[in-house]
Protein backbone atom coordinates (compact mmCIF):
# COMPACT_ATOMS: atom_id res chain seq x y z
CA UNK A 1 0.00 0.00 0.00
CA UNK A 2 1.46 3.34 -1.03
CA UNK A 3 1.05 6.39 1.16
CA UNK A 4 -1.17 9.17 0.01
CA UNK A 5 1.00 12.25 -0.49
CA UNK A 6 0.85 14.59 2.44
CA UNK A 7 -1.09 12.26 4.78
CA UNK A 8 -1.73 14.25 7.97
CA UNK A 9 -3.94 14.05 11.02
CA UNK A 10 -6.68 15.59 8.89
CA UNK A 11 -7.08 12.16 7.31
CA UNK A 12 -8.07 10.59 10.63
CA UNK A 13 -11.76 9.68 10.27
CA UNK A 14 -14.58 10.49 12.66
CA UNK A 15 -13.99 8.46 15.84
CA UNK A 16 -17.29 9.27 17.58
CA UNK A 17 -18.61 6.35 19.62
CA UNK A 18 -15.22 4.62 19.70
CA UNK A 19 -12.93 4.01 22.65
CA UNK A 20 -9.17 4.47 22.35
CA UNK A 21 -6.47 3.80 24.95
CA UNK A 22 -2.94 5.21 24.67
CA UNK A 23 -0.25 4.07 27.09
CA UNK A 24 2.04 6.97 27.88
CA UNK A 25 -0.65 9.31 26.58
CA UNK A 26 0.23 12.05 29.05
CA UNK A 27 3.37 13.28 27.26
CA UNK A 28 5.32 13.45 24.02
CA UNK A 29 4.15 11.50 21.01
CA UNK A 30 1.55 9.61 23.03
CA UNK A 31 -0.09 12.87 24.03
CA UNK A 32 -0.04 14.12 20.43
CA UNK A 33 -1.75 10.90 19.32
CA UNK A 34 -4.34 11.10 22.10
CA UNK A 35 -5.07 14.74 21.27
CA UNK A 36 -6.00 13.96 17.68
CA UNK A 37 -8.12 10.94 18.63
CA UNK A 38 -10.04 13.03 21.16
CA UNK A 39 -10.48 15.83 18.63
CA UNK A 40 -12.03 13.30 16.25
CA UNK A 41 -14.55 12.32 18.91
CA UNK A 42 -13.08 9.18 20.48
CA UNK A 43 -13.46 8.51 24.18
CA UNK A 44 -9.73 8.62 24.89
CA UNK A 45 -8.02 7.08 27.90
CA UNK A 46 -4.53 8.16 28.90
CA UNK A 47 -3.01 5.08 30.55
CA UNK A 48 0.01 6.33 32.45
CA UNK A 49 2.04 5.87 35.62
CA UNK A 50 1.89 9.47 36.85
CA UNK A 51 -1.79 10.20 37.42
CA UNK A 52 -1.27 13.87 38.29
CA UNK A 53 0.56 14.47 35.02
CA UNK A 54 -2.11 12.44 33.27
CA UNK A 55 -4.87 14.66 34.63
CA UNK A 56 -3.01 17.79 33.60
CA UNK A 57 -2.60 16.36 30.10
CA UNK A 58 -6.28 15.35 29.96
CA UNK A 59 -7.32 18.90 30.88
CA UNK A 60 -5.04 20.34 28.19
CA UNK A 61 -6.42 17.93 25.58
CA UNK A 62 -9.98 18.85 26.52
CA UNK A 63 -9.16 22.54 26.11
CA UNK A 64 -7.50 21.82 22.74
CA UNK A 65 -10.86 21.03 21.17
CA UNK A 66 -11.62 17.47 22.21
CA UNK A 67 -15.01 16.27 20.99
CA UNK A 68 -14.86 13.09 23.03
CA UNK A 69 -14.24 12.58 26.75
CA UNK A 70 -10.68 12.20 28.01
CA UNK A 71 -10.03 9.94 30.98
CA UNK A 72 -6.93 8.90 32.93
CA UNK A 73 -6.07 5.35 33.97
CA UNK A 74 -3.24 4.54 36.37
CA UNK A 75 -0.87 1.84 35.12
CA UNK A 76 2.75 0.92 35.76
CA UNK A 77 3.96 -1.25 32.89
CA UNK A 78 6.83 -2.39 35.08
CA UNK A 79 4.41 -4.16 37.44
CA UNK A 80 2.23 -7.10 36.44
CA UNK A 81 0.03 -6.44 39.46
CA UNK A 82 -0.58 -2.86 38.30
CA UNK A 83 -1.30 -4.04 34.75
CA UNK A 84 -3.90 -6.51 35.99
CA UNK A 85 -5.57 -3.85 38.13
CA UNK A 86 -5.65 -1.36 35.26
CA UNK A 87 -7.11 -3.92 32.85
CA UNK A 88 -9.84 -4.81 35.35
CA UNK A 89 -10.73 -1.13 35.86
CA UNK A 90 -10.83 -0.47 32.13
CA UNK A 91 -13.11 -3.43 31.42
CA UNK A 92 -15.41 -2.48 34.28
CA UNK A 93 -15.82 1.01 32.79
CA UNK A 94 -15.98 0.40 29.03
CA UNK A 95 -17.87 -2.33 27.20
CA UNK A 96 -15.86 -1.87 24.00
CA UNK A 97 -12.28 -1.14 23.00
CA UNK A 98 -11.69 0.02 19.44
CA UNK A 99 -8.06 1.17 19.50
CA UNK A 100 -5.27 0.07 21.82
CA UNK A 101 -2.02 1.95 21.28
CA UNK A 102 0.98 0.43 23.06
CA UNK A 103 3.15 3.52 23.09
CA UNK A 104 4.80 3.95 26.50
CA UNK A 105 8.36 2.83 27.06
CA UNK A 106 11.86 3.47 28.28
CA UNK A 107 14.91 4.16 26.16
CA UNK A 108 18.62 3.74 26.86
CA UNK A 109 18.34 3.43 30.62
CA UNK A 110 21.01 1.94 32.84
CA UNK A 111 20.61 -1.70 33.76
CA UNK A 112 17.82 -2.34 36.21
CA UNK A 113 14.84 -4.61 36.72
CA UNK A 114 11.08 -4.16 36.96
CA UNK A 115 9.06 -5.09 40.03
CA UNK A 116 8.78 -8.60 38.59
CA UNK A 117 12.51 -8.97 37.98
CA UNK A 118 12.58 -8.34 34.22
CA UNK A 119 15.28 -6.25 32.56
CA UNK A 120 13.63 -2.84 32.21
CA UNK A 121 13.66 -2.33 28.45
CA UNK A 122 12.18 -5.74 27.70
CA UNK A 123 10.02 -5.75 30.81
CA UNK A 124 8.31 -2.42 30.17
CA UNK A 125 8.45 -2.00 26.40
CA UNK A 126 7.49 -5.58 25.51
CA UNK A 127 6.40 -7.80 28.40
CA UNK A 128 4.29 -5.09 30.03
CA UNK A 129 2.44 -4.41 26.79
CA UNK A 130 2.18 -8.14 26.04
CA UNK A 131 0.41 -8.73 29.35
CA UNK A 132 -1.72 -5.58 28.96
CA UNK A 133 -2.89 -6.63 25.50
CA UNK A 134 -3.56 -10.19 26.61
CA UNK A 135 -5.71 -9.09 29.53
CA UNK A 136 -7.78 -6.89 27.18
CA UNK A 137 -7.83 -9.41 24.34
CA UNK A 138 -11.43 -10.55 24.75
CA UNK A 139 -12.68 -6.95 24.83
CA UNK A 140 -10.67 -6.17 21.68
CA UNK A 141 -11.91 -9.24 19.81
CA UNK A 142 -15.45 -8.41 20.86
CA UNK A 143 -15.25 -4.95 19.27
CA UNK A 144 -15.80 -5.02 15.53
CA UNK A 145 -12.84 -3.62 13.59
CA UNK A 146 -10.65 -3.09 16.65
CA UNK A 147 -6.99 -2.33 16.19
CA UNK A 148 -3.86 -2.91 18.29
CA UNK A 149 -0.94 -0.62 17.45
CA UNK A 150 2.45 -1.28 19.02
CA UNK A 151 5.11 1.40 18.70
CA UNK A 152 8.56 0.17 17.73
CA UNK A 153 11.68 1.93 16.41
CA UNK A 154 14.03 2.15 13.48
CA UNK A 155 16.60 0.71 15.88
CA UNK A 156 14.91 -2.69 15.99
CA UNK A 157 17.29 -4.19 13.45
CA UNK A 158 20.55 -3.51 15.31
CA UNK A 159 20.60 -6.72 17.35
CA UNK A 160 18.67 -9.98 17.44
CA UNK A 161 17.14 -11.71 20.46
CA UNK A 162 19.34 -14.05 22.46
CA UNK A 163 16.82 -16.30 24.18
CA UNK A 164 19.56 -17.92 26.23
CA UNK A 165 20.48 -14.53 27.69
CA UNK A 166 17.13 -12.79 27.42
CA UNK A 167 17.50 -10.60 30.51
CA UNK A 168 21.28 -10.30 30.16
CA UNK A 169 21.72 -12.74 33.02
CA UNK A 170 25.07 -13.76 31.55
CA UNK A 171 26.24 -10.21 30.95
CA UNK A 172 26.71 -8.24 27.75
CA UNK A 173 24.26 -5.52 28.73
CA UNK A 174 24.39 -2.16 27.01
CA UNK A 175 21.45 0.27 26.91
CA UNK A 176 21.51 0.32 23.09
CA UNK A 177 21.47 -3.48 22.81
CA UNK A 178 18.66 -3.80 25.37
CA UNK A 179 16.56 -1.10 23.69
CA UNK A 180 16.98 -2.66 20.23
CA UNK A 181 16.04 -6.08 21.61
CA UNK A 182 12.84 -4.70 23.14
CA UNK A 183 11.87 -2.85 19.96
CA UNK A 184 12.44 -6.01 17.91
CA UNK A 185 10.25 -7.86 20.40
CA UNK A 186 7.49 -5.29 19.74
CA UNK A 187 7.54 -6.19 16.05
CA UNK A 188 7.72 -9.95 16.55
CA UNK A 189 4.77 -9.62 18.94
CA UNK A 190 2.78 -7.70 16.32
CA UNK A 191 3.48 -10.30 13.64
CA UNK A 192 2.46 -13.24 15.85
CA UNK A 193 -0.57 -11.37 17.19
CA UNK A 194 -1.78 -10.67 13.66
CA UNK A 195 -1.51 -14.36 12.79
CA UNK A 196 -3.76 -15.12 15.76
CA UNK A 197 -6.23 -12.40 14.71
CA UNK A 198 -6.34 -13.43 11.06
CA UNK A 199 -9.81 -14.97 11.27
CA UNK A 200 -11.30 -12.00 13.14
CA UNK A 201 -12.12 -8.44 12.16
CA UNK A 202 -9.34 -7.06 14.35
CA UNK A 203 -5.86 -5.98 13.23
CA UNK A 204 -2.42 -5.84 14.82
CA UNK A 205 -0.26 -3.11 13.30
CA UNK A 206 3.10 -1.56 14.21
CA UNK A 207 4.54 1.92 13.76
CA UNK A 208 7.62 3.98 14.46
CA UNK A 209 7.68 7.77 14.80
CA UNK A 210 11.02 8.53 13.16
CA UNK A 211 12.98 11.33 14.78
CA UNK A 212 11.34 13.72 17.22
CA UNK A 213 12.51 15.88 20.14
CA UNK A 214 10.77 14.12 23.05
CA UNK A 215 11.80 13.50 26.64
CA UNK A 216 12.24 9.78 25.92
CA UNK A 217 15.73 10.41 24.60
CA UNK A 218 16.84 12.77 27.35
CA UNK A 219 19.54 10.34 28.51
CA UNK A 220 21.26 10.77 25.16
CA UNK A 221 22.38 14.19 26.38
CA UNK A 222 24.91 12.41 28.56
CA UNK A 223 26.65 10.85 25.55
CA UNK A 224 29.39 12.82 23.84
CA UNK A 225 28.64 11.20 20.47
CA UNK A 226 25.04 12.35 20.71
CA UNK A 227 26.04 15.88 21.65
CA UNK A 228 28.29 16.12 18.61
CA UNK A 229 25.66 14.63 16.28
CA UNK A 230 22.71 16.53 17.72
CA UNK A 231 22.69 19.37 15.14
CA UNK A 232 22.40 16.82 12.32
CA UNK A 233 19.70 14.87 14.17
CA UNK A 234 17.67 18.03 14.71
CA UNK A 235 17.81 18.84 10.99
CA UNK A 236 16.59 15.34 10.17
CA UNK A 237 13.90 15.26 12.86
CA UNK A 238 10.32 16.48 12.78
CA UNK A 239 7.84 17.88 15.24
CA UNK A 240 6.15 15.73 17.84
CA UNK A 241 2.85 16.23 15.99
CA UNK A 242 4.40 14.98 12.75
CA UNK A 243 6.00 12.03 14.56
CA UNK A 244 2.55 11.01 15.78
CA UNK A 245 1.23 10.59 12.24
CA UNK A 246 2.55 7.06 11.54
CA UNK A 247 0.90 5.87 14.75
CA UNK A 248 -2.34 7.63 13.91
CA UNK A 249 -2.36 6.18 10.42
CA UNK A 250 -1.70 2.68 11.75
CA UNK A 251 -4.56 3.17 14.22
CA UNK A 252 -7.19 4.69 11.95
CA UNK A 253 -6.54 4.27 8.22
CA UNK A 254 -9.42 2.14 6.87
CA UNK A 255 -7.05 0.66 4.29
CA UNK A 256 -4.48 -0.55 6.83
CA UNK A 257 -3.30 -4.16 6.55
CA UNK A 258 -2.63 -6.35 9.56
CA UNK A 259 1.07 -6.82 10.31
CA UNK A 260 2.07 -3.65 8.43
CA UNK A 261 4.77 -1.35 9.79
CA UNK A 262 4.18 2.39 9.41
CA UNK A 263 6.85 5.07 9.58
CA UNK A 264 7.92 8.36 8.02
CA UNK A 265 8.46 7.97 4.30
CA UNK A 266 11.35 10.41 3.93
CA UNK A 267 15.07 9.84 3.67
CA UNK A 268 16.50 7.57 6.38
CA UNK A 269 13.00 7.18 7.83
CA UNK A 270 13.41 10.15 10.16
CA UNK A 271 10.69 12.37 8.74
CA UNK A 272 8.07 12.65 6.01
CA UNK A 273 4.47 11.56 5.47
CA UNK A 274 3.58 8.20 6.99
CA UNK A 275 3.55 5.11 4.84
CA UNK A 276 4.12 1.38 5.10
CA UNK A 277 7.86 0.82 5.50
CA UNK A 278 9.97 -2.29 5.17
CA UNK A 279 10.59 -4.59 8.10
CA UNK A 280 14.05 -6.02 8.67
CA UNK A 281 14.10 -9.81 8.05
CA UNK A 282 14.71 -10.42 11.76
CA UNK A 283 11.30 -8.86 12.51
CA UNK A 284 9.41 -11.40 10.37
CA UNK A 285 11.16 -14.50 11.70
CA UNK A 286 8.20 -16.77 12.49
CA UNK A 287 10.26 -19.13 14.60
CA UNK A 288 11.56 -16.30 16.77
CA UNK A 289 8.07 -14.76 17.02
CA UNK A 290 6.52 -18.03 18.15
CA UNK A 291 9.26 -18.65 20.70
CA UNK A 292 9.00 -15.10 22.05
CA UNK A 293 5.24 -15.54 22.44
CA UNK A 294 5.68 -18.74 24.45
CA UNK A 295 8.37 -17.17 26.64
CA UNK A 296 6.25 -14.05 27.17
CA UNK A 297 3.23 -16.09 28.28
CA UNK A 298 5.38 -18.03 30.72
CA UNK A 299 7.10 -14.98 32.18
CA UNK A 300 3.97 -12.85 32.54
CA UNK A 301 1.52 -15.59 33.40
CA UNK A 302 -0.90 -14.10 30.85
CA UNK A 303 -2.42 -16.52 28.36
CA UNK A 304 -4.19 -15.12 25.33
CA UNK A 305 -7.61 -16.79 24.94
CA UNK A 306 -7.84 -19.14 21.98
Amino acid sequence: MVSRDGWTSEHVPDMSGRVAVVTGGNSGIGRAVATVLAQRGAATILACRDVSRGRAAADAIQHAGALGPVDVLSIDLGSLASIRQAAARLQATYDRLDVLINNAGVMLVAYGTTQDGFERHLGINHLGHFAWTGLLYDRLRGTDGSRIVTVSSLGHARHGIDFDNLMFESGGYTPARAYARAKLANLLFTQELQRRLSDTGSLAVAAHPGGAPTSLGRRLEERWLWRSARPLFERLSQSVEAAARPILRAATDPAAVGGAFYGPGGRLGFRGPPRVVKLHPCAVDRTAASRLWEVSERLTGVQFPA
